[in-house]
């Protein structure tokens, strides 16, 4: 019989597969390299405009909503295609709706930043 790992050392090896998953996409995913460099650019902004602890929170959960999205939709890609490699309608479906998921946190991203940083600029 093989001894359990412990809890521990489970949440560990958890934490190693979802850094190893996070790299993947910053190297495999040009969408991804693109949202991570508005990301940094983002948060330069609020440090240079001094945005308020709520504006920075509102940001931040708006960076990681749109970038978990990314995430999502890639796996959902992935899955896909392996499932059915060659082209298929209904496929096509679903990637357009896991697609659409992240138009919809990037369009609300968008107007988030743009309430923080108009005022701001003007």
């Amino acid at each position: 019989m093989d001894k359990k790992e412990s809890f521990l050392a489970n949440r560990i090896k958890s934490i190693g597969y979802a850094f190893k998953g996070a790299l993947l996409l910053l190297n495999k995913e040009a969408s991804i390299k693109m949202q991570f460099f508005i990301a940094l650019l983002i948060t330069a902004a609020g440090f240079f405009f001094n945005i308020s602890s709520t504006e920075w929170i509102v940001q931040l959960l708006a960076i990681g909503l749109v970038m978990s999205m990314e995430g999502i939709n890639t796996a959902v890609e992935e899955i896909a295609n392996f499932i059915h490699p060659e082209h298929n309608n209904k496929i096509g479906l679903i990637k357009d709706i896991a697609a659409g998921a992240v138009f919809f946190a990037s369009v609300f991203a968008i107007i988030i930043g743009l309430i923080i940083y108009l005022p701001k600029i003007f």
